[in-house]
């Protein structure tokens, strides 16, 4: 089994209470999860797989807890084609910039060459109210892939 790292970026907490539903899957399928609040790029391993879970602020931009980690892989990071991802974007679809921070991270990794595993799943909270049971549904269509 693999080992997942989730790096999360949160400014109310939803995006947290949907990286903990999909830790607790990953580790009933047999997986090592950690949860990455505050992550810093020197704290993760290229090997591990690496799934996002992040909420949108403002006008489509990332929340403050995960602009360092942003701003390490614009500015420092070389190219990680080793790191397979996956990615849950949080937002709202009555905002201009719907699942900007998602968009904008997402763009990065493939900029550094990471490798999705699966398209990156945008949850909308204008139709649903537990974000976690869409994110829950899309871990299970993919997750044999780890």
């Amino acid at each position: 089994m693999a080992t997942v790292d989730i790096i999360i970026g949160t400014v109310y907490g939803s995006a947290v209470l949907v990286a903990e539903m999909l830790e607790e899957e990953l580790i009933k399928a047999g997986h090592s999860v950690s949860l990455h609040e505050n992550a810093e790029l020197a704290g993760l391993d290229h090997s591990h797989f690496w799934l996002f879970v992040t909420s949108t602020t403002g006008q489509g931009e990332l929340p403050p807890d995960l602009v360092p980690f942003y701003q390490e892989l614009r500015e420092t990071c070389p190219p990680i084609p080793d790191v397979r991802y996956a990615l849950v974007a949080l937002g709202d679809s009555s905002y201009e910039h719907f699942c900007g921070a998602g968009e904008l991270l997402n763009e990065q990794l493939q900029e550094l060459q990471a490798q999705a595993v699966t398209e990156h799943l945008k949850v909308d909270a204008s139709e649903t109210l537990e974000p976690e049971v869409p994110a829950l549904q899309w871990l299970k269509s993919w997750m044999e892939k780890i």
